[in-house]
């Protein structure tokens, strides 16, 4: 082959190669897919407007029109001009992966893999209930960073997942594991104690590509030995926690129900109080000055309140934490809301039943917060809490296309979150629109 051949040859390859790109390009063009909205609720102006049209792009949101928007001959329409339209809902406190039944020692008694099929299931539940958004807060072998995994490959449906992988706590403290006898050795995964040790599970669960980070400031409920209130980790090695984990770009969550373990985390630099039980006006104080956000969790002091009530629904170790710590919470969340502390709505499920998690909503109004903020908790906080507020939270050009809707206005009635009848994540139609 001569020079001018190999030259020859080689402007057919590129020619052909430069119209195989351009051809690839056009195949990933995606054609607008158009919403038709018959109310839309904005928790942006608090305002509901009236036969809105979104338009969407693949995963996102270009245009939020009027009833007057060209819609092109052919389009993909989705007609929800009976139903109020809103942003997909968010929980900033969810445990996925877990068993399927409700017997405490299940996970002695049952491989792990059966809390990985729990979590496909609960995944499920969680999206279909307009839960496009969640952070799971704990979780044992990094089960939630799999989780996470499969679904943002679209191998199962699931809501998108912030995931914090093991979370931290000290030895015997309420994020370990001590069920059993000293010679079986029982260790979470994510025990560590001192400030170097500390650091370096963050480093670990980096590693292993968390989203956030989660530790346990205090004792807790279903846990042995341990008492709500009391303090876990010192300041040193709470800010050792806070530290490594913001070096490294991830937020940071702390379990805690008694002052001391909440004031210490607030000082040392938290992102978010998870529950919050025994907080007072210091420590709102504190979080206000440092923009710390208070995930309340009402629903689920409502719901081990109201089981510990029924003979043997929860072991011994559990019974009388959950009737002492359980009616306190909505108190709590009553007065952070007045006193103006940052909230983000969260719940716990996984202690109460997947799917469930709107019926927070009454539980934060009932405590005297409105339905519209109630609803900005969900999405607007959320968001923020996240650090996604350019993505998520609202119906808005440039963000994620994640759209529900509820067949009346949820303002007069949250019941109606319970009756989600249309569910879009990220562009893609999960539930409703003839699915």
């Amino acid at each position: 082959m001569n020079v001018f051949t190999r030259l020859l040859f080689a402007t057919i390859c590129i020619l052909l190669s430069v119209g195989l790109a351009h051809a690839q390009e056009d195949d990933v063009m995606v054609s607008p897919t158009f919403v038709k909205a018959g109310k839309l609720l904005d928790p942006v102006t608090g305002r509901i407007r009236n036969n809105a049209v979104i338009t969407i792009e693949g995963e996102r949101i270009t245009a939020v029109g009027d009833s007057n928007t060209r819609i092109p001959d052919g389009a993909i329409v989705i007609d929800l001009s009976d139903s109020f339209v809103l942003p997909g809902l968010m929980d900033m406190h969810t445990h996925i992966p877990g068993y399927l039944d409700t017997y405490y020692f299940a996970n002695y008694f049952q491989s792990p893999y059966r809390a990985m099929i729990g979590g496909v299931v609960n995944a499920e539940r969680t999206l279909m209930a307009g839960f496009t958004t969640v952070r799971n807060v704990g979780s044992d072998d990094y089960q939630d960073v799999a989780l996470r995994n499969s679904i943002n490959a679209g191998e199962i449906p699931g809501p998108r997942m912030f995931v914090s992988g093991p979370a931290l706590g000290i030895t015997g403290g309420h994020c370990d594991q001590n069920a059993l006898n000293p010679e079986f050795e029982e260790r979470a995964d994510g025990v560590a104690d001192g400030p170097w040790e500390a650091r370096t599970q963050v480093r670990k669960n980096v590693k292993y590509n968390v989203d956030l980070i989660k530790f346990c400031a205090t004792g807790g409920v279903f846990s042995k030995g341990t008492i709500p209130g009391q303090t876990q980790y010192t300041l040193e090695e709470m800010q050792a926690i806070v530290d490594e984990s913001h070096t490294h770009g991830r937020k940071v969550a702390a379990h805690a129900h008694g002052t001391e373990g909440m004031r210490r985390a607030v000082v040392g630099g938290v992102d978010s109080i998870e529950h919050g039980t025994y907080m007072t006006d210091e420590v709102m104080r504190l979080m206000k000055k440092n923009g710390t956000y208070y995930v309340p969790t009402i629903m689920a002091g409502r719901f081990v309140a109201e089981k510990a009530q029924i003979p043997g629904y929860f072991s011994d170790l559990v019974t009388p934490k959950a009737i002492a710590i359980g009616p306190l919470v909505q108190d709590t969340f009553a007065r952070a809301y007045a006193a103006g502390v940052l909230i983000a709505f969260g719940t716990d499920t996984g202690v109460s039943a997947h799917g469930d998690n709107w019926q927070e909503f009454g539980y934060m109004i009932e405590a005297g917060m409105p339905p519209m903020e109630a609803i900005r908790s969900a999405t607007l906080a959320a968001a923020d809490l996240l650090g996604q507020s350019e993505k998520l939270g609202a119906i808005s050009p440039g963000k994620y296309a994640d759209i529900i809707a509820v067949p009346g206005n949820p303002l007069e009635d949250t019941h109606l979150f319970g009756q989600v009848s249309f569910v879009m994540k990220g562009g893609v139609v999960y539930k409703g629109a003839d699915r």
